[in-house]
């Protein structure tokens, strides 16, 4: 009886090292939280990653791009076809006029100081010259500005406008140069609602001087078209 006693414990005593070894954790290998932060480490950013767009997002800026580029590649060649030429401020200067204008200003602010302030004279009136280029006289252009109505209808339909390239000119400003005001005519009225809008001025060009109560001329456009400006 002993014999069968002793026996089942000494396999038990035997086996006891070896399953210790095969349960016991080594002394380097990671606990299942530490390999999840390891993981986790990894498929996340990591210095030196690139981080910014998508392949998707940058794919459909692409193509919001080119087709931007090519909306504005057929209103050029739209723009051609109805033999407009596009053309900007600058071009309305002759050669040496700004140089002359700046002359201007610095006699005018001088003789400004002298003037009481309050008084009649105390105000900025319409200085430059009515010197015209005669490149685009006769030609049909377009080019950007804003309107400066002379007054408004019932349904805001005017006939009759000021082009001016900047903002507030005429109105909370002085007015700019004779050859930097444009005098816009329509036989077909148009509305004129937002003025802060910039507008594409089209129609044919003439370098011909008009006088107004806003401000004077050195050029007159008889008006075809006109355009929101997109910014």
């Amino acid at each position: 009886m002993k014999r069968f006693l002793i026996l089942p414990a000494l396999v038990l005593i035997s086996l006891s090292p070896a399953c210790g070894e095969a349960t016991a954790p080594a002394a380097d290998a990671e606990t299942p939280a530490e390999a999840k932060v390891s993981t986790a480490e990894s498929e996340g950013p990591q210095v030196g990653d690139k981080i910014g767009e998508s392949d998707a997002e940058l794919a459909a800026k692409d193509s919001s791009v080119a087709a931007a580029a090519a909306a504005a590649l057929k209103e050029q060649e739209e723009i051609k076809a109805r033999g407009v030429t596009e053309i900007g401020w600058e071009d309305l200067m002759p050669e040496g006029e700004e140089e002359r204008l700046q002359q201007m200003y610095a006699a005018q602010m001088a003789t400004l100081y002298s003037i009481q302030e309050g008084s009649a004279a105390d105000t900025a009136t319409q200085i430059g010259s009515f010197n015209t280029v005669d490149t685009y006289d006769g030609k049909k252009i377009r080019m950007p500005g804003y309107t400066v109505p002379f007054s408004y209808d019932a349904k805001a339909e005017i006939r009759e406008f000021l082009l001016v390239p900047y903002f507030g000119a005429c109105i909370h400003a002085p007015p700019p140069p004779p050859n930097q005001t444009i005098f816009v005519r329509t036989d077909d009225p148009i509305l004129l609602k937002d003025l802060p809008q910039a507008a594409w001025i089209e129609g044919t060009l003439h370098a011909q001087k008009q006088e107004s109560d806003l401000a004077d001329a050195a050029y007159i456009i008889d008006l075809t078209r006109v355009e929101k400006y997109e910014y």
